[in-house]
């Protein structure tokens, strides 16, 4: 072998839409916000806690001095793992430019893989989506995709989780109606986990709580966002933002309000409790004077959030981004047009935790159809990222001589000392060459096409996604571990909007 020393190499594929100096120039436009415009808190105890740390209080004006927003940042975690329900095992290392991929939540609608019927999503639909999710390989957690809507409102979000955790040993994003539903879906996840200390020091639950644009932190999501801190449990606090709607039609104006009132967030998450993992992020888009849609097809969201994640990871924060969605309302040629440039630039990006997969008509129904499409999409993201490794034996010298002018490297890939036959087929490329092996992307010739049944790609994913439901079997929840899960969902107290 030879050495060589003081070699540059790109280990991969990446791209970045800010230099740091744009992200500093951000941030500190972002902290003037924090100060000189401020943002509203409608929950007592919050402004209690950040009125006690030190920042200036007026009704419900919270301004946050430049300071205390800084001893944030440094208190902050910037490592945080999401964890295998069943095992406890480390599985999702949210850092850096570790980039992972799950559904998105509460959609009020979905489309039913067996009968093609738009409807109101259920307990069922919930379920048979969790399936899906625990099934694909390039999905690495789970949010519901559906508002349960077959039971009472106020409480479904227990129906969710009880319907999550039974079909899923993946790590699950959990979003509440209120503090009162985060509390039973966090006992629900401290039985499974073994007890109140082992969730926290295996998590495999993630909070979810979002700010209403421009600047207002509502009761319920202050309320979860303090729990969360307090419980010591990942929570992710994201804008979803309208450029030109909820925010300045600049682009740079949108990346501005969306870090004011996220890192507002963070500053009230670490005033509860320092060191509380806090998670940064947002759904940035444009409003579509056109429709009056926030899209999620737009090309504005793939990039604002790709410059969002350059932010993140300049400041070391954990990241939430979203990806895979369509404002489609079937799966059709532009629903793949926009999954898939979004998972594309996501995934070099490098965001976090990254959901929404499965979208469509922007994010009133959830498509199953799609989760598989983009489960294949993504795998050939990820191919894409990985780059190409150039060393002595992937330059392959003695493979290029044995084979010599005239011959065939056909026998040759597979046949080479340095490749691993045991791989399985199912978990990824057949051979060390690495190269992307689909799944559902047809590549045959169109005889053998005609052959087999000459579906399309729509076909073959409501295919693939009604034999998971039928035939695919979770690791399943002991059974003492489910029935004390279903004690809590069945004695579910809901509480109005604005009750103590």
């Amino acid at each position: 072998m030879t050495i060589r020393s003081n070699i540059k190499a790109n280990q991969t594929t990446r791209m970045n839409v800010l230099t740091p100096d744009q992200c500093q120039e951000l941030v500190y436009a972002a902290e003037e916000a924090m100060w000189r415009t401020g943002t509203n808190f409608h929950d007592e105890e919050s402004l209690e806690i950040v009125k006690k740390a030190g920042c200036w209080v007026d009704g419900e004006r919270v301004r946050v001095p430049a300071h205390i927003f800084e001893q944030a940042l440094k208190t902050c975690q910037k490592h945080i793992v999401l964890c295998n329900s069943r095992t406890g095992a480390r599985e999702l290392f949210v850092e850096g430019y570790n980039s992972y991929f799950g559904s998105g939540p509460c959609t009020p609608f979905t489309r039913n893989p067996f009968t093609g019927e738009r409807h109101r999503a259920t307990r069922q639909s919930v379920g048979w989506a969790t399936k899906v999710l625990d099934a694909l390989p390039n999905i690495d957690y789970a949010m519901s995709l559906g508002i349960v809507q077959d039971v009472p409102l106020l409480i479904s979000d227990r129906h969710e989780f009880e319907q999550q955790i039974l079909n899923t040993d993946k790590p699950i994003i959990t979003v509440c109606v209120d503090q009162w539903g985060q509390e039973d879906c966090i006992k629900m996840a401290e039985i499974a986990a073994g007890g109140e200390e082992e969730l926290r020091r295996n998590p495999f639950i993630c909070l979810y709580a979002e700010p209403i644009s421009p600047g207002v932190h509502c009761r319920e999501a202050a309320q979860k966002l303090v729990m969360g801190a307090k419980k010591d449990l990942p929570t992710i606090y994201t804008p979803c933002i309208m450029a030109g709607g909820t925010a300045p039609a600049t682009l740079a104006g949108v990346m501005v309000q969306g870090l004011c009132e996220s890192l507002s967030g963070l500053v009230l998450s670490q005033c509860t409790r320092e060191g509380a993992p806090f998670i940064m992020g947002g759904v940035y888009t444009i409003l579509d004077m056109t429709t009056t849609i926030f899209s999620y097809g737009a090309p504005e969201l793939s990039l604002l959030l790709a410059a969002l994640a350059d932010v993140a990871h300049y400041l070391g924060i954990p990241m939430f981004g979203t990806a895979g969605c369509t404002d489609s309302c079937i799966i059709d040629e532009q629903a793949g047009i926009e999954a898939a440039i979004s998972i594309a630039m996501t995934n070099m990006s490098g965001a976090n935790l990254n959901h929404d997969i499965g979208y469509a008509e922007q994010g009133a129904t959830s498509n199953l159809d799609l989760v598989v499409v983009c489960d294949e999409v993504l795998g050939m993201a990820r191919r894409l990222t990985d780059g190409i490794r150039v060393d002595e034996q992937t330059m392959s010298l003695d493979m290029i001589e044995r084979v010599g002018p005239g011959g065939s490297f056909q026998d040759e890939c597979c046949a080479d000392d340095d490749f691993d036959d045991d791989m399985d087929e199912d978990d990824g490329p057949s051979c060390a060459c690495g190269n992307f092996k689909p799944r559902l992307i047809n590549r045959a010739a169109r005889e053998m096409w005609e052959k087999a049944g000459g579906k399309t790609l729509t076909q073959a994913a409501n295919e693939k996604v009604r034999d998971i439901i039928n035939y695919h079997e979770p690791e399943p929840l002991p059974k003492d571990i489910a029935a004390k899960i279903r004690n809590i969902v069945e004695n579910a107290v809901g509480h109005m909007p604005g009750e103590d």
